[in-house]
């Protein structure tokens, strides 16, 4: 696994994530987000930054993702290698 960003925001009745990034994320990517007990994995259906839709994020960007389940902020977000 591969760190790749940090929640800073949950918005529940969205059901979305604001997460500042550390490294790229994509579109198709599977992330792992945890924080204490609470751990899933998922894949990345959406992105948003600036309320666009986007398929690609860079590093230092912030940007918004929907999320299967409801994340804490602080909660780490990494990149699961290719099986993972």
């Amino acid at each position: 696994m591969k760190p790749v960003g940090k929640v800073t925001h949950y918005y529940r009745k969205a059901g979305v994530a604001i997460v500042e990034l550390a490294q790229s994320l994509k579109v198709g990517d599977r992330v792992r987000i945890e924080r204490g007990d609470q751990v899933f994995d998922q894949n990345i259906s959406s992105l948003h930054k600036d309320l666009k839709s986007i398929e690609h994020a860079g590093k230092g960007d912030v940007v918004g993702m929907k999320v299967d389940q409801k994340v804490k902020e602080g909660s780490l977000v990494a990149l699961l290698e290719e099986g993972g």
